[in-house]
């Protein structure tokens, strides 16, 4: 029996695995230029804590969580997102007692029961950025500024930045009692009107063509702020501006959990067709004290690796990008004496910088050339018998094919100074 991996779950494999670390990696710097610290949360949680968290009118509560009783009996499911378990991890290890606001990220696999197709896993990969005991409209521009300069750090274009407020408990359950008596109006089907009674902003966030028809004119938040929340909208969108940072006013924009408040934002990207959302956020100034803890705003983004790393494919198609090189020198012992010395100077290199590699098993010359030409080293360093004896190692450039001898002792400065002279040292 052959095994494959379940449906719907993403998996990244070289040369593409280089890809997607790359994304992620773009995130993780963007995020530490901010500040942020790194952090690392349960991959599955206490079932209670998504549906009182993310909310039970919400899609992911209602159909796509992955929930189990573990054998104590315990109802656990995986994250179907990010921000509860950090909320909680945050809460549970009194963070929220020191220093605000708390200004953490971390990335992994999330978990959801969906239709799979390219863009749409059960298994996929987000990048998770979240800023919690604070309302200052400024940290909400600082949250997008991070996403935007990883989204421009891997020279992404053709995305856009959709912006919008759904006030707070004040106004919103003013707008609440106005969109109920439209929606209630409409001819929508017994689950849709269902929603209408439990968060009928969620309605609004339908993507069936027949029920955005019918919404089509819907009343919107930004008609219903207060002046609290109207002041805060105003204040992120001047920031924005001030940054750089162009948006486009979206007043349906809703997403797709409900603990949402105030700034609510999404990434669209033009290529991606269905899915084309790589990524978004908000303010959930109301989920600390949903699930427990103290009146604790916060704001944060999550974004889609995988829908990410296909943007990128996208842009970069047809066009000549030089992928970093797997590694940059390639070791080969001749006789198995030799194994020792060779190991000996490449983990000198590695120590150094440079990413080096080695021939390994009894290979021939041949053979062992032959894997150096595929790493895509740009150096090869040779130690045989005749190497050992006089105390040198013999260099071969992979480009030209020149040979060199190199005292051992001097062999790790030669190789990182000829790296850096030529450019090649982690520049590509």
């Amino acid at each position: 029996m052959t095994f494959q991996a379940p449906k719907g779950v993403s998996e990244y494999l070289p040369p593409r695995g280089a890809l997607f670390a790359e994304v992620r990696d773009a995130f993780a710097e963007s995020a530490r230029r901010a500040c942020y610290d790194s952090v690392e949360t349960a991959v599955f949680e206490d079932t209670s804590l998504f549906v009182r968290g993310v909310g039970q009118s919400s899609d992911v509560v209602r159909k796509e969580m992955y929930s189990f009783a573990d054998r104590g009996g315990r109802e656990l499911t995986l994250r179907p997102e990010f921000t509860a378990g950090v909320l909680r991890a945050v809460l549970e290890h009194n963070l929220h007692k020191g220093a605000l606001p708390v200004k953490v990220f971390t990335s992994g696999p999330a978990f959801r029961y969906e239709r799979p197709q390219a863009g749409r896993y059960r298994q996929f990969y987000q990048f998770d950025l979240e800023a919690i005991g604070t309302e200052d409209p400024v940290v909400d521009a600082e949250t997008i500024a991070v996403a935007w300069d990883a989204f421009q750090s891997l020279g992404l274009n053709q995305y856009t930045l959709l912006l919008n407020s759904l006030g707070d408990k004040i106004c919103r359950p003013v707008y609440r009692e106005a969109l109920q008596k439209f929606l209630r109006g409409l001819d929508l089907d017994e689950d849709t009107r269902l929603r209408i009674e439990i968060n009928p902003l969620r309605v609004l966030d339908d993507k069936r063509p027949e029920v955005r028809a019918q919404t089509r004119d819907a009343p919107v938040m930004t008609d219903y702020l207060c002046a609290a929340c109207k002041a805060h909208h105003d204040a992120v969108r001047a920031l924005l501006v001030g940054l750089g940072i162009p948006f486009t006013n979206a007043p349906r924009l809703v997403r797709g959990l409900d603990y949402y408040t105030r700034t609510t934002y999404e990434f669209d990207h033009a290529l991606l067709g269905a899915q084309s959302g790589i990524g978004g956020g908000g303010r959930y100034d109301g989920l600390s004290e949903e699930i427990g803890g103290p009146p604790l705003p916060g704001i944060g983004f999550a974004v889609g690796l995988d829908r990410i790393v296909l943007a990128v494919e996208s842009e970069r198609a047809g066009t000549v990008r030089p992928a970093a090189a797997a590694c940059q020198v390639f070791g080969v012992p001749l006789g198995e004496a030799a194994h020792a010395d060779v190991l000996t100077l490449i983990t000198s290199l590695r120590r150094a910088g440079i990413r080096a590699d080695m021939a390994f098993g009894a290979r021939g010359l041949k053979g062992a050339m032959k894997a150096a030409d595929r790493s895509g080293a740009d150096y090869a360093l040779l130690i045989g018998t005749e190497e050992r004896s006089n105390g040198t190692v013999r260099m071969k450039d992979l480009r030209s094919g020149d040979q060199q001898d190199v005292a051992a002792t001097a062999a790790t400065d030669w190789l990182i100074d000829r790296l850096a002279t030529e450019g090649l040292r982690d520049e590509r």
